[in-house]
């Protein structure tokens, strides 16, 4: 069943604010926010296509959103396994739109050009994908509750599972290195960065120093090094893959503030989300300063980012209040 409905937003403009021991100026920044036409409408993640066009789960209803930026216009697509609970989302280069189906054990394809869904069923053990990533063709994912990642090939269906080694790691975020094709992973359940071979699908494993570190998202930036957002510490951190070497940020909203979602902007700076204040943060690897911005509307939860690289957008999921949010990065 499709379903449409047309929305336009004014937008809203709120402060950055300097956090560093540094004064920054103070920059203004306009956030906009999409409130989601359908009831109850829980954007779990976003990702954008080369068109520009941003798409999203919507966890809560089964559905594959869909939102055109220049009219406000919102489609919806339900998807066929009733409740499969869409959770990530990536658009491939070919424009399918690929997403876990969390509650149910399958991947899905949603075909831009007719709206068309085409489901994977997941072995049995892979009973809860979590995140997708298209890498080389290929559709990789991660199972949090089952402790595993594996791998799709969508031109002959075959599916391959691989274990976490440490029990209860929980994988998490899952992304390739642009500096030479690895996989990253967060795993969730305990101090460690998992890296995916994708040649021979080989993990090995960083320990994080503290003990009590769970990092949940993360990114890999131009020059490979990993940033992360430790969720229970309320950290951003800095993985030197080269040397192992660890740095921690203190995020500003304290040890509490919760960040999650995470990314690699085109303006060059490190963006995540405070979950427990409805904070982003912008950090300047170059200049170590960190500025911040409150999210209009209170109790967002950005569980995921999308880099549209080529209008320098960045795309956010409001999940708790049922929107979507845009910063320009011009």
């Amino acid at each position: 069943m499709l379903r449409s409905s047309v929305l336009r937003v004014a937008p809203l403009v709120c402060c950055l604010l300097p956090i560093t021991a540094h004064d920054a100026p103070r920059t203004a920044v306009t956030v906009v926010e999409y409130l989601l036409p359908r009831p109850r409408a829980f954007p779990h993640d976003p990702a954008v296509g080369a068109d520009g066009i941003v798409w999203y789960t919507d966890q809560a209803n089964s559905y594959i959103g869909r939102l055109d930026p220049a009219t406000g216009k919102v489609t919806d697509y339900a998807t066929p396994t009733a409740m499969s609970g869409p959770h990530g989302i990536v658009v491939a280069p070919d424009g399918g739109v690929w997403y876990t189906g969390n509650f149910k054990g399958r991947l899905g394809r949603l075909d831009p050009a007719t709206g068309a869904i085409k489901e994977y069923p997941l072995p049995a053990a892979a009973r809860d994908p979590h995140t997708p990533l298209y890498h080389a063709g290929k559709i990789w994912f991660t199972a949090q509750g089952s402790n595993l990642y594996g791998v799709l090939d969508p031109a002959s269906g075959d599916v391959k599972i691989f274990p976490v080694p440490t029990a209860g790691a929980r994988p998490y975020g899952l992304v390739a290195s642009p500096r030479d094709g690895s996989i990253w992973m967060a795993l969730f359940g305990t101090n460690q960065i998992g890296k995916i071979d994708p040649a021979n699908r080989a993990l090995r494993t960083y320990p994080l120093p503290d003990a009590g570190a769970r990092p949940r998202r993360l990114v890999v930036d131009a020059t490979g090094i990993v940033w992360y957002t430790d969720y229970a510490r309320g950290k951003l951190g800095r993985l030197d893959p080269a040397t192992g070497q660890v740095r921690e940020i203190p995020c500003p909203g304290g040890d509490n503030s919760q960040p999650y979602a995470i990314a690699a902007a085109t303006d060059g700076r490190i963006w995540y989300d405070e979950s427990g204040t409805d904070d982003l943060v912008a950090f300047d690897p170059k200049t170590e300063q960190a500025v911040r911005v409150q999210i209009p509307t209170k109790g967002s939860v950005v569980r995921n980012m999308a880099v549209d690289s080529t209008r320098a957008r960045l795309w956010l999921a409001l999940s708790g209040v049922q929107r979507l949010g845009k910063i320009e990065l011009k």
